[in-house]
């Protein structure tokens, strides 16, 4: 039986360093369904990461989330899952805080959230109710509006609660990132927008191909 001290200490230094490539989540979401015994604990150290590091760090995290959450349901062991659903407010205020100084990170939470959405890991209401609590986080201008727990009712409002930041500028909390994180962010950021392109472009079995993808459709109005 492994020691459970050094799993969570592989698993924590495996989500250190994520990167933009798909290999380096799907790494770290084998090894987490490898050793899902211990499920509770390696979620535990997802949400501590995602606390604690970088603001770049956190947006892999985010990814690799989609990756864990993807897996999980396809190997059937859906505590991943349900520990991520009842979190997920957590995890979405530590990867695009409140205070701002996240701002980088909603497209990012955005995308993800569509994501687990799409394969049915959140629901749609869940996913609005969010969304709705980050229309102003990319631009700061909501800073200190916290997503309050999700509400029985899909329809109920968000409240909001005060955070505190360290260091604010004009009342919105200020992370200074140094040149070597923002260089890291922008090859990330590349990559990723690489991967989608040739997502979009990937020609289907059916023939349908980039036009169908990039029209949606529209070119059977057109007599096609």
């Amino acid at each position: 039986m492994a020691d459970p001290f050094e799993v969570r200490m592989r698993f924590t230094s495996q989500l250190q360093h994520l990167n933009a490539s798909v290999n380096s989540s799907q790494k770290a979401a084998h090894y987490a369904l490898k050793y899902r015994d211990m499920d509770e604990d390696l979620h535990s150290c997802i949400l501590e990461q995602l606390e604690r590091n970088s603001m770049n760090n956190r947006a892999n995290i985010m990814y690799f989330i989609e990756h864990l959450c993807d897996m999980a349901q396809r190997e059937n062991h859906i505590e991943f899952v349900r520990m991520m659903q009842r979190d997920i407010l957590r995890v979405v205020d530590a990867v695009a805080p409140s205070d701002g100084s996240g701002a980088a990170n909603v497209k990012v939470v955005r995308r993800v959230l569509a994501g687990l959405q799409q394969k049915s890991i959140l629901l749609p209401d869940t996913v609005l109710e969010i969304e709705a609590g980050l229309a102003e986080r990319d631009t700061g201008a909501g800073a200190g509006n916290a997503l309050s727990p999700i509400s029985p009712n899909p329809k109920a409002t968000l409240q909001h609660s005060e955070s505190t930041s360290s260091s604010k500028i004009n009342g919105v909390g200020f992370t200074r990132l140094d040149k070597r994180q923002i260089e890291q962010r922008i090859d990330e950021d590349r990559e990723r927008h690489k991967r989608l392109r040739e997502s979009i472009w990937a020609v289907g079995i059916e023939g349908e191909g980039e036009f169908e993808r990039l029209w949606g459709g529209r070119w059977r109005l057109w007599g096609g």
